[in-house]
């Protein structure tokens, strides 16, 4: 019997991605490998409680809507969330996994949107890029940085470029709240026209940082 160790299965609006203001079941996993400078989940770390996977399938269920996102922490550092993934998207579920982009996503279900982080230098995991994992990507998954900073934008306007990586999946240019102003960060898009959508996480906007949200 499959297990996954749960810190939270909730019900809100999609704040990111291009499924942005779409009502979403959120299944959060417990654990993560990085420890980036701007986490806003570190609760999400050690608190859980262990569920089997027919349960969590149940308690998806019960909420009005398809569309279902794994998030964490980092769910792929379980190795039961292939199998969940797998479930959800042969329930009938449209599925989208957040991943931080050190694990390998080549196993995901092909029907999961996989949106990969890239990890710039000011989330100070840079290191832990695997940068492999853009070769299982196609137009179905996106692939995002989070940006604190002028200097990330650049590094991040640079792979962006050198990779070429708007012709493997949709880019994402997300600021970190508190750190990098928004209007500023619009305004570089703007200027260099990247082939990018800016984001700004909606779910702040309008809950802050409270969890389950």
């Amino acid at each position: 019997m499959h297990t996954l160790r749960i810190n939270e299965i909730f019900f809100s609006l999609q704040g990111e991605t291009s499924r942005t203001g779409l009502p979403t079941v959120f299944v959060r996993l417990t654990g993560c490998p990085l420890r980036c400078s701007y986490c806003d989940t570190e609760y999400a770390f050690h608190e859980g409680r262990t569920m089997e996977l027919g349960a969590i399938l149940a308690e998806v269920a019960k909420y009005p809507t398809q569309y279902v996102t794994v998030t964490g922490g980092e769910p792929l550092a379980q190795k039961h969330c292939i199998a969940l993934l797998e479930a959800l998207c042969d329930a009938g579920h449209a599925v989208s996994l957040e991943t931080g982009g050190a694990l390998d996503v080549s196993k995901v279900d092909t029907r999961v949107s996989r949106i990969v982080d890239i990890k710039t230098p000011g989330s100070m995991e840079e290191e832990k890029n695997l940068w492999s994992n853009l070769d299982f990507l196609n137009r179905g998954d996106e692939i995002k940085f989070v940006l604190t900073d002028r200097a990330d934008y650049e590094w991040a306007r640079s792979v962006l470029e050198e990779r070429r990586l708007a012709s493997l999946s949709p880019v994402l240019f997300s600021p970190v709240q508190g750190r990098l102003d928004p209007g500023n960060l619009a305004a570089w898009i703007l200027e260099d026209g990247l082939n990018v959508r800016m984001q700004i996480q909606l779910h702040k906007l309008i809950w802050g940082n409270e969890p389950g949200h």
